[in-house]
């Protein structure tokens, strides 16, 4: 059973969501939550970013829904580092706020949108980012020195209980952060509070970094920028992670290390050969050519070896461009009568049928499924009690 859902619900999924539900979540409101976009919405693309680092990763998701955010802070449940025997109880009863927290910041998360062409030629793009920085005013103290006081909330537990009733006779105990301190189990005096964070110890800042992304990198790549994330006094700085968001390509899919495409070809080429131009993510033009008298098929696959996407980090190998061929087939009555014949002739012949008199003859007419007394008809027949009805099989014996 999960202890604790704030993750689950800042990003708007159940505890039960599968990975690709919360990443699909994640893409969304990531987008419209974004710093470039709403620019008054740091804070909550922050909350966002978080959760869904915990929750896309299977172990931290795992020690997240057996002891909530403060297992996440502690390393994981059974593991917490005790500096004494006396920090076990500190952390169930408080202490002064001795009660063990973490030695290192959140990390923070953000999408990078990059197209097919930026994975397969390289490209650094700059993102503006927000983050925490210690305020330089007060270094990090957030007032006055000797201002700090024990957290009337908490009493300086750093956690605050709540008791909930689950049944007729049953309560159940639970425990969170101190909203107040934030767990820290002490405050500032709000009227000796730093004028330039107001207590809050740090301050925002915009900084701009650039993200080196190397060929042949993939959708959903990680890039990691240690010691980016948001300051916090005495603690080591979190990381920034970037995740690649690769657009959707008008001509090419890739799978893997190799780059898919379609090519329409008119039913002349395929049966007489043809020849082609490709332009490529790297604005170079290929011309493939069929071979002499080999007839090419509706969806056939060829490729071409050594032209399809870089291998990260052996940018020198490629792997193939796959090309399926989809062959167009002229219009009726293209072609006169009179020189049918002489059509034939080139082609393979015909099946011959031997027709008797025993046989009708019937001639073909055009159908279009959405007539609309092909849809009356098929809906009244569906609808008719002695009529079969659809899905229905019979039933032999």
């Amino acid at each position: 059973m999960v202890k604790e859902t704030e993750y689950y619900d800042i990003l708007g999924v159940k505890p039960s969501a599968a990975p690709e539900e919360i990443k699909k979540a994640y893409r969304k409101l990531a987008l419209k939550y974004h710093p470039d976009k709403n620019p008054d919405e740091g804070e909550k693309f922050k909350l966002i970013s978080q959760a869904y680092e915990v929750l896309s990763d299977p172990k931290k998701r795992e020690i997240y829904d057996q002891g909530g955010e403060q297992a996440i802070k502690e390393g994981g449940l059974g593991s917490p580092n005790f500096s004494s025997p006396m920090d076990i109880f500190d952390m169930f009863f408080g202490g002064g706020g001795r009660m063990a927290r973490e030695r290192r910041g959140k990390n923070v998360v953000h999408q990078l949108s990059v197209t097919l062409e930026d994975l397969y030629n390289g490209v650094t793009k700059k993102l503006a980012l927000q983050k925490n920085i210690i305020c330089e005013k007060c270094e990090g103290v957030g007032g006055k020195k000797g201002s700090v006081e024990k957290c009337p909330l908490c009493k300086g537990r750093g956690m605050q209980v709540h008791i909930q009733q689950i049944g007729p006779g049953m309560v159940q105990q639970i425990q969170t952060v101190c909203i107040e301190c934030k767990g820290q189990g002490e405050r500032i005096n709000p009227k000796d509070r730093c004028e330039g964070c107001e207590g809050a110890k740090v301050v925002r800042e915009k900084k701009i970094i650039e993200v080196h992304v190397d060929k042949g990198m993939k959708d959903g790549q990680k890039i990691v920028f240690h010691g980016e994330g948001d300051q916090e006094p005495e603690l080591e700085p979190g990381d920034v992670i970037i995740v690649l968001d690769q657009k959707d390509h008008s001509v090419f899919q890739r799978r893997g290390h190799d780059l898919i495409m379609k090519m329409k070809i008119q039913l002349s080429e395929a049966l007489c050969g043809f020849k082609k131009t490709i332009q490529t993510l790297d604005e170079r033009v290929l011309v493939i050519t069929s071979k002499s008298g080999e007839v090419v098929k509706h969806g056939d696959l060829k490729c071409v070896r050594n032209e399809g996407m870089p291998i990260y980090k052996a940018p020198l190998e490629k792997g193939s461009l796959i090309i399926q061929f989809l062959v167009i087939f002229p219009e009726k009555h293209w072609l006169p009568p009179d020189r049918l014949s002489q059509l034939e002739a080139l082609l393979p012949p015909r099946q011959k049928v031997r027709v008797t008199e025993d046989m009708d003859q019937v001639e073909l007419q055009e159908f279009d499924p959405n007539d609309q007394s092909w849809r009356q008809h098929r809906e009244a027949y569906e609808e008719d009690d002695d009529g079969p009805r659809a899905g229905v099989q019979c039933q032999t014996a």
